[in-house]
């Protein structure tokens, strides 16, 4: 086991406790880049000398990696690692960490909550009543629809998708299909969530959930063929990737009243353009990225991390290396 400190680069905050735990063993600079110029440069002259990386939510490119020839482990605060070249890092020898698990049952009530609040439109009726509009009982055209006995479609079966299953089948009745490359044997959930072509998903569904990571398989798979294949007065939630979503192709499905809302937490650019039209879409309900955003599930995933760095550093088999394609 390795005692050497090591020169390690911070970029992304992390709770007090956990830094001290990387301080106290190693050499560490604080610099987030997605934080103003500064920060940014101040990032990008610690790369020479780091050994080992921890943050996330922004790209680590080949180009930086040139910049980082002593780097020998990246612990990302996050499941995905759409941020990093994965191949290029297994090219070059660079262990990559990642944090599954201990934000899937948090993540999966968010997803869950944009099914609830798009079927009963409760942010538009929270803002009727704000607004000064509920003067009366509320007549036919503020009614929601149903969640429980809908069919629920699941795009990726993973974690996530498991997690918002049991949620819909165990708790809400809600008959579930999903799509996935191959089937998943999940015991509490035999005979509850159906293995099914994404075509015949779409089209059957009255609500359609997507939790899918993003690779090139995935990269706007959700286009006008897609959307235009599910039912009409279908909803659609994204609490995957925004990258999986062709959003003009969302938006014209949107318009046309072919679905009648979506629900979402993740964009194609985040944080979501000013002029976007989704922002103020009377059809959508949109959230910042706030999936797995729980003080109990952040410290979760800061602490996976921390401890998959330290690992690492020391010569060990980290918790959770990534071993995806």
């Amino acid at each position: 086991m390795s005692t050497a400190r090591r020169q390690v680069l911070v970029f992304r905050e992390l709770p007090e406790d956990q830094l001290a735990r990387i301080t106290a063993q190693h050499d560490v600079t604080l610099a987030n880049p997605r934080q103003g110029a500064a920060q940014k440069s101040a990032f990008e002259a610690a790369l020479p000398r780091a050994e080992g990386l921890i943050g996330s939510s922004y790209p680590i490119t080949p180009a930086l990696l040139d910049t980082a020839p002593r780097l020998q482990v990246i612990s990302t605060v996050s499941v995905g690692v759409d941020n990093y070249p994965v191949a290029e890092l297994r090219r070059r020898g660079i262990l990559l960490c990642h944090t599954p698990g201990v934000l899937t049952e948090t993540t999966a009530d968010t997803v869950f909550s944009l099914v609830m609040a798009t079927s009963r439109r409760l942010v538009e009726l929270a803002n009727h009543v704000r607004d000064g509009h509920w003067t009366r009982n509320i007549g036919e055209d503020l009614f929601g629809w149903d969640v429980h006995g809908k069919t629920l479609g699941i795009l990726g079966f993973g974690r996530i998708g498991q997690a918002v299953a049991r949620r819909a089948a165990l708790g809400f009745g809600m008959p579930v299909k999903y799509h996935n490359p191959r089937p998943v044997d999940v015991p509490d959930l035999l005979g509850r969530a159906v293995h099914t072509p994404l075509d015949e998903l779409l089209a059957s569904c009255d609500i359609v959930v997507a939790t899918l990571p993003l690779t090139d398989a995935t990269r706007g798979l959700l286009g006008p063929r897609e959307f235009g294949l599910m039912k009409p007065g279908a909803i659609f939630i994204n609490g995957g990737r925004g990258g999986t979503v062709q959003e003009p192709a969302l938006l014209q499905a949107l318009d046309a009243g072919h679905l009648r809302a979506a629900g979402l937490d993740v964009f194609a650019t985040e944080p979501l353009p000013q002029d976007s039209p989704l922002r103020r879409h009377p059809r959508v309900t949109a959230l910042p990225h706030i999936g797995s955003a729980t003080h109990e599930t952040r410290h979760a995933w800061a602490t996976l991390a921390t401890d998959n760095l330290r690992q690492a550093r020391a010569g060990q088999t980290p918790s959770a290396v990534y071993r995806g394609g």
